[in-house]
């Protein structure tokens, strides 16, 4: 790592969390390499609370050039230097820092007090009396002054001496600043929305005895929180809630110890219980939230659509499309009713849907292409998902997260209840992927009186967040709601829809194993599924398919058949090492130019989203420092990586089932092994299957398929959602 040791000149950017650039004017540096722009102006970023241009800061990080902006000193720790020798510590009571303390009265104080000046002033506020001629109102407001300066910094040295890195502790004195060691000091698990629960533990044990009621009480909410992520429920029994605290940290609990903790924090009302059932209070609220709205949706009236059978007849002839009966319901239920749901599977014609909607819309209401962006707003839950919706209606699409303008500092979104967008007609995609939280947030960021359209396929595989949106609303039998059944053949002998609607029926016959135009199922042994893919890829790429074309989709990371071990094999096929290709090693992944990668995280910033696909156009190093960037074209929307930056992707020859909920691929290819037989059942592979657009090609065997369609061992989420949906009608 490298230092510098200066001052700051000005302030370009800072943000609410503390991310801050600026210019640092260099006075020293004690590494070589950096010497020739001592007393020189550079830019530096980083987190840094209070810059004030009065203080010396050493910084603590590496001068390199960034692609977009040149040159930048990016620290990753800082110190405030205390001023040292009497000359200095004048200029700093003097400065503006130091409220009514002029150069004249800090000299006297300095001649007074000595080189231990400030810790005096710190001391007692007393010892400025000392001082010739200083009145008590004075030294008052030198001592506030002092003690504000050196509050920050007193307060970051004691989070790093807890154990905290420089940059959590800067996080932290920002977003809580005064109230930031009071948490420390009550409840240090407070934080936890930006330090991991387990740090904040480790911490909290080193002074505190393992069944402290703070640390248990804690335990039992995280503990709740980790079974909602991992099992889809918004609601815990006490006996789920014990096997939780058991498994995550070791805790044992007696059924009457852990009601007298759940009845502490019912009183702190942090969970609510319902009979049997526990909520944590913000799943409680947030399903408490979509019935309301949801429910004085429902008291607006019905829209007329004057010459809807005319102008729909216009629509056809324009499009040269023919809708059929439950098309042309789904089209003028949208368009009717202030909230209304369509759900189909693959070739039911969800997407010659969605755009005869717009397109209807945009004619019915006499929009112009200004008024077509302010009225209508088309959100998908991932970045692929907004893009084909975009694609197929020809209209802006984007992420509900962008749409809701989502801060991933704050985790916080920009469009709430207090700030909503004004769109009159909203278009929901891939709506199974939606979990409470978010369909709660965009309902509270849309105005009530807004059409919300859902679409989806309430087969497919639930969102990963707590709750069963789609399924919930259709249950309740309270919205305007189509099931497209109706398939449409690509070609006399297609059979990829028809599986799918095999597979979701569980009524899968013996033509599962004939080969068709558009699929095959080729039996083989676990053992054999690696080569055998490697020979239809082969013969897939002689026959001119390309990387973007083929996508193998599998059910679990690891294990002989598992994405991790399949993408070594795949990039050796797609993208094989070359001495023009650059690479970069990360742990036990080699990243080279070519590669097709997948992003896991949510970065708005960049507008690159979990589930996006990329290919790593360059690996460049780095002028000035031991390091590259990685540069990844996500259609278009090049993102640079830093080495440490590279978890947040993996290779995407092979990716999970999850992931590529919201995608299309032109050609699939399915691995079904007993290996995977944790992730064999029913939607999973119902999933996977209504992925493949023009050919799907399954291998593995035959029985772990037939085990798969008839394990049906994911539909039991528990929510109360539709519970709340019909007590808010009936009220």
């Amino acid at each position: 790592m490298q230092q510098i040791i200066g001052k700051i000149k000005s302030t370009i950017f800072q943000s609410d969390t503390g991310f801050f650039v600026g210019t640092f004017r260099i006075k020293e540096t004690p590494t070589e390499e950096l010497q020739e722009l001592v007393n020189k102006t550079i830019t530096i970023t980083g987190l840094l609370l209070e810059p004030n241009e009065e203080e010396v800061f050493e910084l603590t990080g590496i001068y390199q050039k960034h692609e977009r902006y040149g040159y930048q000193f990016q620290f990753q720790s800082y110190d405030k230097k205390i001023p040292e020798g009497k000359d200095a510590i004048v200029d700093f009571l003097a400065s503006p820092l130091i409220k009514g303390c002029g150069v004249k009265t800090a000299r006297q104080i300095v001649e007074t007090l000595g080189e231990k000046t400030l810790e005096l002033i710190k001391e007692n506020q007393a010892n400025l009396l000392l001082v010739p001629g200083m009145t008590a109102k004075k030294a008052s407001n030198i001592y506030l002054s002092v003690l504000a300066h050196s509050r920050i910094d007193d307060m970051l040295v004691t989070l790093r001496a807890k154990g905290f890195t420089m940059q959590e502790a800067t996080k932290l004195a920002k977003i809580y600043q005064d109230k930031t060691l009071v948490f420390l000091e009550e409840n240090i698990y407070f934080f936890k929305e930006y330090i991991s629960f387990e740090k904040l533990d480790r911490i909290f044990l080193e002074t505190h005895d393992p069944l402290d009621e703070t640390r248990i009480l804690e335990c039992i909410i995280e503990a709740m929180e980790r079974r909602s992520t991992s099992s889809g429920d918004t609601y815990s029994y006490l006996e789920e809630i014990k096997d939780a605290l058991k498994t995550y940290f070791k805790i044992l609990m007696l059924d009457e110890d852990l009601e007298s903790a759940l009845k502490v924090l019912e009183e702190k009302e942090r969970i609510i219980k319902e009979d049997e059932k526990i909520f944590l209070i913000d799943y409680y609220q947030m399903e408490t939230d979509i019935a309301h709205i949801l429910g004085r949706k429902l008291t607006y009236p019905k829209k007329e659509l004057q010459k809807f059978s005319s102008k729909l007849e216009e629509l056809e002839n324009l499009l040269g499309v023919k809708y059929n009966k439950e098309q042309q319901e789904a089209i003028k239920s949208a368009l009717e009713n202030p909230i209304s749901i369509i759900s189909g599977g693959p070739g039911t014609g969800k997407t010659t849907i969605v755009h005869a909607i717009t397109k209807m819309f945009i004619e019915l209401y006499h929009l112009s292409p200004i008024d077509i962006n302010s009225t209508i707003a088309l959100v998908a839950p991932t970045g692929r998902a907004a893009k084909k919706l975009a694609m197929s209606t020809h209209l802006p699409a984007m992420t509900i997260h962008r749409y809701l303008k989502w801060n991933k500092d704050t985790n916080d979104f920009g469009v709430n209840e207090d700030n909503k967008n004004y769109h009159k007609l909203i278009i929901v995609d891939e709506t199974s992927m939606i979990d409470t939280y978010l369909f709660s947030s965009l309902l509270k960021g849309t105005l009530e009186s807004a059409q919300i359209i859902l679409v989806g396929d309430t087969f497919q595989l639930p969102s990963v967040g707590a709750g069963l949106i789609l399924n919930d609303l259709v249950s309740s039998n309270l919205f305007a709601y189509t099931s497209l059944e109706t398939i449409y053949r690509q070609s006399e002998n297609s059979y990829i829809p028809y599986l799918a609607k095999e597979i979701k029926e569980h009524q899968l016959d013996s033509s599962f194993k004939e080969k068709k135009d558009d699929y095959n199922f080729i039996t083989c042994e676990s053992k054999q599924i690696k080569e055998l893919l490697k020979q239809i890829i082969e013969k897939s790429i002689e026959k001119g398919l390309k990387v973007d074309d083929i996508q193998v989709l599998v059910p679990m990371y690891k294990g002989e058949n598992g994405i991790d071990n399949l993408n070594v094999v795949l990039q050796e096929l797609f993208n094989p090492k070359t001495l023009e290709k650059k690479e970069i090693s990360y742990f036990d992944v080699v990243y080279r130019e070519q590669d097709k990668v997948l992003q896991l995280v949510n970065n708005p910033d960049c507008n690159v989203y979990n589930g996006d696909i990329g290919y790593i156009t360059a690996i460049k190093e780095i002028e000035g420092k031991k390091g590259v960037d990685v540069f990844i074209d996500f259609d278009g929307n090049q993102v640079v990586y830093a080495k440490e930056d590279l978890n947040n992707i993996k290779h995407a020859y092979a990716i999970t089932i999850h992931k590529s909920q919201g995608s299309e691929f032109p050609h699939v290819i399915l691995p079904v092994s007993k290996n995977y037989y944790k992730m064999l059942y029913n939607k999973l592979i119902y999933t996977g299957v209504s992925r493949a657009k023009k050919s799907l090609v399954i291998i593995g065997e035959e029985n772990s398929f037939l085990l798969a369609i008839s394990n049906d061992y994911s539909t039991n989420r528990k929510t109360n959602l539709l519970s709340k949906l019909l007590n808010c009608v009936k009220s």
